[in-house]
C-alpha cells in the first residue's frame, strides 16, 4: 500500500471518487466528550497544542470514532504569532488574546527560527502519521496572513476586523511588511509540517468575508500566492487546500492566481456557483454547519444537495466552517453514513 490509497489524494490531484471523502473543520473539538476530557487534563489550550501526547489523542479521537478519510492536525492558526513572542493567551468566554502590535513592532519583529517554537507541533504531525490507518489522509494546516495579520493587530478577535482595515489604510507599508513577513514563516512552517508527514495543508483565511474586492486581492490573494509558491518550491509536489471563508464571488479567480489544488468553500457559496468553481478542479465543502446540529431532514437534505450538485466531480465534503460544540455525535455517524451511501 501508499500514499495513493489515501482518497483525498485522489481528489486534489483532480480525480472524481464516489463516494467522495469526508472529513470536517474542528473535527477534534468541544462536541466530543472525549475531547472534552482531554482538554481538562492540558490545563490551557495551548499546553493542549503543544503537547504532543494530547494533541496526537485529540487528534485521532474522530478518526477512531468516525472513521474519516482525513485527520487534521490538532494545534491553532495563532500559534505563529505565539511563535513571534506576542504573549498569546486563551481566556475561557473571551476568545484568543494576544498584545497587539503596532507600526515600531512590527518593524522591530524578528522571525529568528520560529520553527524552534514550534517543534512540539511538528512532532505532533510525525507521531500522527505512524499511529493513523494508512488509508486515513494526513493534513496540515496554517492560518493565512490576513486572518493571523488582524489578530495581532486587534490583539483580539473584533467582529468586522475594523482594528486591520483602519491599520492597513493608515499604514500600508507596514502592513505589507507584517503579511510577507507572516506568509514566509508560514510557508516555511508548511514545509515542515509536510517533512514531518502532512500529505497536504490546508490554509485557513476566516476573515476573508470582510474585504472589499481590492483588499481581498492585495490582502488575501497576493500573500496566499506568495507561501503557495513558496511551498512548491521547495516541495513540488505539495498538495494545497486555500479555504476563504465569505469570499463570495471573489473565489471566482482564487485557484487561478493562488495555485491552490483546492477551493474550500463556506456554506453561502452557491451550488450553482460550486459547480461552476469545479470545472476547475478540486473543491471542498460545503454544509452549513447548523444543519448538523438540527440534524433529521435538515441535514440529509443538505448533504444531498451537496452530492446531486458535485458528486459527479472532484469534492471533498466538508462543513461550510467548523463544527460547533451543539453539534450531537450522532448526528455526525449520520452524516458520515449518508455521504457514504450507507442511509
Amino acid at each position: 500500500m501508499s500514499a495513493s490509497d489515501r482518497k483525498i489524494l485522489d481528489v486534489l490531484n483532480g480525480k472524481t471518487v464516489s463516494p467522495p471523502p469526508v472529513w470536517l473543520m474542528r473535527q477534534a473539538g468541544r462536541y466530543l466528550p472525549e475531547y472534552r476530557e482531554t482538554r481538562a487534563k492540558a490545563g490551557s489550550f495551548l499546553d493542549l497544542c503543544y503537547t504532543p501526547e494530547l494533541a496526537v489523542e485529540v487528534t485521532l479521537q474522530p478518526i477512531r470514532r468516525y472513521g474519516f478519510d482525513a485527520a487534521i492536525l490538532f494545534s491553532d492558526i495563532l500559534v505563529i504569532p505565539d511563535a513571534l513572542n506576542r504573549n498569546v493567551r486563551f481566556t475561557e468566554g473571551h476568545g484568543p488574546q494576544m498584545d497587539p502590535i503596532d507600526v515600531d513592532g512590527i518593524n522591530a519583529l524578528e522571525a529568528g527560527d520560529p520553527l524552534i517554537h514550534l517543534a512540539p507541533v511538528l512532532q505532533t504531525v510525525r507521531r500522527l502519521r505512524a499511529e493513523l490507518p494508512h488509508e486515513t489522509a494526513l493534513l496540515g494546516f496554517c492560518g493565512a496572513p490576513w486572518t493571523v495579520a488582524t489578530y495581532m493587530i486587534a490583539g483580539h478577535g473584533t467582529p468586522d476586523q475594523a482594528p486591520a482595515r483602519l491599520f492597513a489604510y493608515r499604514h500600508p507599508k507596514a502592513f505589507e511588511k507584517l503579511l510577507d513577513l507572516l506568509a514566509d514563516i508560514s510557508a516555511s512552517y508548511l514545509v515542515a509540517q509536510i517533512d514531518a508527514g502532512a500529505d497536504a495543508v490546508q490554509i485557513f483565511d476566516s476573515w476573508a468575508g470582510v474585504l472589499g474586492e481590492d483588499e481581498f486581492e492585495r490582502f488575501c490573494v497576493r500573500p496566499v500566492a506568495r507561501m503557495i509558491q513558496s511551498v512548491r518550491s521547495q516541495r513540488p509536489g505539495a498538495k494545497i487546500i486555500a479555504f476563504a471563508k465569505g469570499a463570495g464571488l471573489l473565489l471566482k479567480d482564487y485557484r487561478r492566481k493562488t495555485g491552490a489544488d483546492a477551493i474550500g468553500l463556506d456554506w453561502t457559496i452557491p451550488l450553482s456557483f460550486a459547480v461552476e468553481l469545479q470545472k476547475e478542479g478540486a473543491v471542498q465543502g460545503n454544509l452549513d454547519p447548523m444543519r448538523v446540529v438540527a440534524g433529521g431532514s435538515a441535514m440529509e437534505e443538505g448533504i444531498d444537495a451537496i452530492l446531486q450538485a458535485l458528486g459527479n466531480g472532484p469534492l471533498i465534503f466538508n462543513l461550510g466552517h467548523g463544527i460547533t460544540p451543539q453539534a450531537a455525535p450522532e448526528n455526525v455517524t449520520r452524516l458520515v453514513d449518508r455521504v457514504r451511501g450507507k442511509r
